[in-house]
């Protein structure tokens, strides 16, 4: 069984001192038969009291507060983990009996949120796109793992060009994106088609070069296949999630799973960097943490007033997913 040592390292600088600084963290490994959380252990500047509450998808929520006045704030998240292979799916049942199954469980509550796709101007696009990809007859596996593969095929992997806010409609016109992008497509897709999907936030941890999303924090969909239940599928790296994924949040989309986010009060400028560094098998006897952040977002001043209140969701208190 594969075991991990994840360390993830998110920084906020700001250009001037900035108070109540309010935030909430998704960074919690969600433990099951496939996942063992061997320790986990989260500081924050200046030690503030974390509260903990479980959101409506099952997942864990750290909340706190720094009030006095701060130009820095650091969050160090340490997890070891141990993973186990998954059973894939035998997908005995007949195509008919799948689809008739995901038809009667369309207003059933477990699956009512993964089922809709929002309404996108491209809809009749995108739909028009699937008919060249799926086929009815096949069964429900058959047609997610080819979207999947279609997904990886026609998105050109490329940072910088989307942020956390990009809409499904202007991902399939860019035709690139991250890990979330190829996510949020997928999605919108598989629940085109009748498959309840659902967006997964968590690390990939590559036992090999060239997997995209490595060094920082990775997404993926959630497929729930008929008679079985729900098979993770990376559309980024086209694969089968397996023991080289560690899921920390699952929900409709980015918004239901963001890593970190939050508010404060104060100026606009400032900087945030994120590190991810992830070791296998025995970890190496170290006490800093990687070398070079992955990740680096400058914002500068508004040059408009805005409310001295600001929310910061898109870049200030949230990094895109890789």
């Amino acid at each position: 069984m594969p075991s991990y040592k994840i360390k993830h390292l998110t920084r906020y600088a700001y250009a001037a001192p900035v108070i109540d600084c309010a935030n909430q963290l998704m960074i919690y490994p969600l433990e099951d038969d496939r996942l063992d959380v061997r320790s986990h252990v989260v500081t924050v500047s200046y030690n503030p009291d974390t509260a903990f509450f479980t959101d409506y998808f099952g997942n864990k929520v750290g909340v706190f507060t720094v009030i006095k006045p701060h130009t820095e704030l650091l969050i160090d998240s340490t997890l070891e983990v141990v993973t186990t292979p998954i059973q894939f799916p035998m997908d005995e049942e007949t195509a008919e009996r799948q689809w008739q199954h995901l038809a009667d469980i369309r207003h059933d509550v477990a699956f009512m949120d993964f089922l809709d796709p929002h309404t996108s101007p491209l809809h009749e696009e995108i739909r028009a796109a699937l008919a060249g990809v799926v086929n009815g007859a096949d069964k429900p596996l058959k047609n997610a793992l080819v979207l999947s593969e279609y997904v990886y095929a026609t998105l050109a992997y490329e940072q910088g060009v989307t942020s956390v806010e990009t809409p499904t409609e202007e991902i399939w016109r860019l035709k690139a994106g991250v890990c979330q992008d190829f996510a949020h497509l997928l999605l919108f897709m598989l629940r085109a088609i009748g498959v309840p999907a659902r967006y997964v936030s968590g690390y990939v941890c590559p036992k090999e070069e060239g997997v995209r999303g490595a060094g920082a924090t990775h997404a993926w969909v959630e497929a729930y296949i008929p008679f079985y239940g729900w098979l993770g599928l990376d559309p980024t790296n086209n694969t089968i999630v397996n023991d080289g994924h560690v899921r920390m949040a699952i929900g409709r989309n980015f918004a239901d799973c963001t890593p970190i986010k939050g508010t404060y009060k104060g100026t606009g400028a400032h900087t945030l960097t994120v590190s991810v560094h992830i070791e296998n098998g025995t970890p190496r006897k170290t006490d800093h943490g990687p070398e070079a952040p992955v990740y680096v977002r400058e914002a500068p001043e508004p040059v408009a007033p805005v409310n001295s209140y600001r929310k910061y969701v898109t870049w200030a208190q949230q990094q895109q997913q890789q």
